[in-house]
């Protein structure tokens, strides 16, 4: 009795959520032939196909390794729009262009100390934007010019915050009153005046800023990037600190309170206007550090690499539960890694796409996303 009872929800669990069902079923086939790839097994299907085949633990480790940076950063941008959302209650599309002022901001700072009198301020201000001393020669990296590259961090942080809030004062504030439709449809104006302003003063080309001359360190004959141990260990502490503002600071606390209900938070005397001012602020250092952070990973800048990587990091949010920064830190490394660890089955043109698939599987049957609810921690 209990077996058929068993097999009875088993059926109906599947007639009601067919597509997670299949989803299930296709996440257990790619366990499956990861792990037959790991083994070294090959699997014939077909005269023409095989199930599994060859996959090192040295790559695969390599693909996870890759998904955590870049899941990072993808979190660490996410914090702020995900309080930006929960407390001004609009998304935020110029995050992606506070992500590139600071990268751009805060590499003009870094190549401005590195490469101190063996080039032309200009050039290295404009982040290389003339002909001059290349990335190698300029020795900007952690190795060469670990003050540099700290210095820099921090322009990027304060130059991010100085721009997000002109545009909170000059666009948002005025708007505020009036609904989440037209500060959204504001942020976009925002983000494209931001994106052309930083291409009229930095340039539409393509360039490295990185020096890589001793950033590969061999450590048991794997190289390790110092350059992604500095993201790593950079982006972990500042989602730290924020984890120990929201939940061990007078601000923190009020922040919390007006995300979950900003009319009451008013009643009780919370300053709401210094609330929303400490969103920005801290939304924008964290937008900005990430893009400076992303910068120094690749190694090369552009001026729209915000507006590209802005999709992930809306997926991050939306995945995690829009409002919670614990999902949007979640929400990014589960992008990050479905985005690499997806190129042992398909190709780099596709692995973005995968990611896209699964946020949809996951809002499909939990809509409030992994953390869900609206709010700040």
């Amino acid at each position: 009795m209990g077996v058929n009872e068993s097999l009875q929800r088993g059926r109906a669990a599947v007639r009601g959520k067919p597509f997670l069902f299949l989803a299930g079923v296709a996440g257990l086939v790619l366990l499956a032939d990861l792990l037959a790839r790991l083994a070294g097994v090959e699997v014939p299907i077909t005269a023409q196909r095989s199930f599994g085949g060859s996959l090192s633990a040295l790559r695969f480790g390599g693909l996870v390794w890759n998904g955590i940076v870049v899941g990072l950063i993808f979190g660490l941008a996410g914090i702020g729009l995900s309080m930006t959302y929960s407390i001004l209650n609009f998304a935020n599309f110029s995050h992606g262009d506070l992500v590139t002022t600071g990268a751009f901001t805060g590499w003009g700072a870094a190549l401005l100390i590195a490469g101190w009198g063996g080039s032309s301020a200009g050039h290295l201000l404009s982040v290389r934007a003339g002909s001059g001393a290349g990335p190698n020669a300029i020795g900007a990296s952690v190795v060469q010019a670990p003050v540099a590259i700290l210095v820099g961090v921090i322009v990027a942080a304060v130059a991010t915050v100085l721009v997000t809030v002109a545009a909170d004062r000059i666009v948002y504030k005025p708007m505020r009153d009036r609904g989440g439709i037209p500060l959204l449809i504001a942020s976009i104006g925002v983000a494209l005046a931001l994106r052309y302003s930083i291409q009229f003063v930095y340039g539409a080309r393509n360039r490295g800023v990185t020096a890589t001359e001793g950033v590969g360190v061999p450590f048991y004959g794997v190289s390790i990037d110092l350059h992604e141990i500095t993201l790593v260990i950079v982006a972990i502490g500042l989602m730290l600190g924020t984890h120990f503002l929201l939940q061990r600071t007078k601000l923190g606390k009020a922040m919390r309170a007006m995300a979950d209900n900003k009319d009451l938070a008013l009643v009780t005397g919370i300053p709401t206007e210094r609330v929303v001012t400490a969103t920005w602020v801290l939304g924008g250092a964290l937008a900005g550090v990430s893009g400076y952070l992303y910068v120094l990973e690749r190694g090369t800048i552009e001026f729209n690499l915000g507006w590209f990587l802005l999709l992930f990091i809306f997926a991050a949010v939306i995945l995690g539960g829009i409002g919670s920064i614990y999902g949007a830190i979640a929400g990014g490394l589960v992008i990050g890694l479905v985005h690499e660890v997806s190129l042992i089955w398909i190709s780099s043109d596709f692995n973005a796409a995968a990611a896209f698939v699964i946020m949809i599987l996951v809002l499909l049957y939990r809509p409030e996303g992994l953390f869900g609810g609206v709010t700040t921690a």
